[in-house]
């Protein structure tokens, strides 16, 4: 099966029954028992977080992420869609680690469980049944960087650290760790602006996006590192920058929740807001 990266509620509702595809909600599980799009198998989110403090967002052990996959019943031939009830943030984290699981078969349902409810699209109550599969890492850990790996590539004109987090957070303001500030040299976008609420929270325009990343400094003639505080936001801000054509981008698991806590992980604090 051949799906764009970034797939419309219409275009999934062609395919549902298609046996090639499994469609993961990583919806609320209060959200996907009373309403999910039928077939969708639920993931817990926290299945596939390290979940221990203080940086929650780091990837797990090995063994945890098999079981996690296992239960999914995902197979080497599935397409895999994904969705959320919240912006895509959760999505974004599983496709991510899927991809560094070795699964680059997927797509992400653009404004996920918000358009296809709203859009009048069928849902169900019912519960998938669910062979569990015997999962096969080969592992894509391009994807993926660590702060030692951030510390070798800082000031180097070839990488563009992107912060997705708010710009109180990146300018200090409001501290969440040890520290407060953002990584020496990284741009700021916040993961919002590239949703688009009246389009039941959508990406805004690919064309839109390719303007915003562009004015800000991202570009895919560089390496691009994503992180945020716990890896949610950067997921989808690493999802993006992939649907763009973004060959070259990483994201950073631990990061500010893990980058706070360095002694020898530099940040800056800004005394004023605007500044850049």
């Amino acid at each position: 099966m051949r799906l764009p990266l970034l797939v419309e509620p219409r275009e999934l509702l062609e395919h549902l029954h298609d046996p090639h595809l499994v469609l993961i909600d990583v919806s609320h599980a209060l959200v996907y028992r009373e309403a999910h799009i039928p077939g969708a198998r639920h993931l817990e989110i926290a299945r596939i977080l390290a979940g221990t403090q203080p940086c929650p967002g780091t990837v797990p052990e090995p063994e945890q992420l098999h079981r996690a996959l296992e239960s999914l019943g995902i197979e080497p031939h599935h397409h895999i869609i994904a969705f959320d009830d919240e912006g895509g943030g959760w999505a974004a984290r599983f496709l991510w680690t899927l991809h560094l699981c070795g699964h680059t078969g997927y797509s992400y349902l653009n404004g996920g469980l918000v358009a296809w409810l709203s859009e009048g699209y069928p849902v169900t109550s019912e519960l998938p049944t669910i062979d569990p599969s015997k999962w096969t890492v080969t592992g894509h850990p391009e994807v993926l960087a660590d702060a030692d790996y951030i510390l070798s590539r800082l000031g180097h004109p070839d990488c563009t650290l992107w912060d997705a987090r708010s710009l109180e957070e990146y300018t200090g303001q409001l501290q969440f760790g040890p520290k407060a500030g953002h990584i020496p040299g990284a741009i700021h976008l916040d993961w919002t602006e590239l949703l688009d609420p009246v389009r039941h929270m959508r990406l805004r325009p690919l064309a839109e996006l390719h303007v915003l990343l562009d004015k800000v400094g991202l570009r895919a003639s560089t390496e691009v590192i994503c992180y945020c505080q716990a890896h949610h936001r950067s997921a989808l801000a690493w999802l993006t920058g992939r649907i763009l054509g973004m060959t070259n981008i990483k994201a950073y698991p631990g990061s500010w929740a893990e980058w706070s806590t360095l002694r020898h992980a530099p940040t800056v604090r800004l005394s004023n807001p605007y500044e850049s």
